[in-house]
């Protein structure tokens, strides 16, 4: 396979933005590549049970561990992702919900962008966080 046929996936902090281990200020996706789509993850299990009520950390870990189920299931898996959407339920503390996210992350190079929002609400009252993902595997 030839350079011009790869594709490539490229996390660019340039100059004059901030750095920061937890994300990248952009990605760029080159060539073929496959792109995969995980809707906004509640923190529901296989079951359809809630996991964690009323516990962000809890919530964010089960959240990440459907969206890793998600990505394998479509041949991905976290370090693939270039883009999250956080959702917050207004006056939860985000501490323990990212570091639940920075346990899963781990100590991968090269973090996503991420855009995180504070919301009123969210499809369920028990549900204090929501995160979805895109993901690109290079060919």
């Amino acid at each position: 396979m030839t350079e011009r046929t790869r594709g490539r996936v490229e996390h660019i902090n340039p100059e004059g933005l901030t750095k920061n281990p937890a994300f990248s200020q952009a990605v760029v996706v080159t060539g073929p590549a496959k792109t995969i789509y995980v809707g906004g993850q509640d923190a529901v299990d296989g079951s359809g049970n809630i996991v964690g009520e009323g516990d962000i950390g809890r919530q964010t870990e089960q959240v990440l561990k459907n969206i890793q189920t998600a990505l394998a299931a479509a041949g991905g898996d976290l370090g693939d992702v270039v883009k999250w959407n956080v959702y917050v339920v207004e006056g939860q503390p985000l501490q323990a919900g990212f570091e639940a996210f920075m346990r899963a992350w781990g100590r991968r190079p090269n973090p996503p962008a991420i855009t995180a929002a504070f919301v009123s609400g969210l499809a369920r009252p028990e549900f204090l966080v929501e995160i979805d993902a895109v993901a690109v595997l290079p060919k």
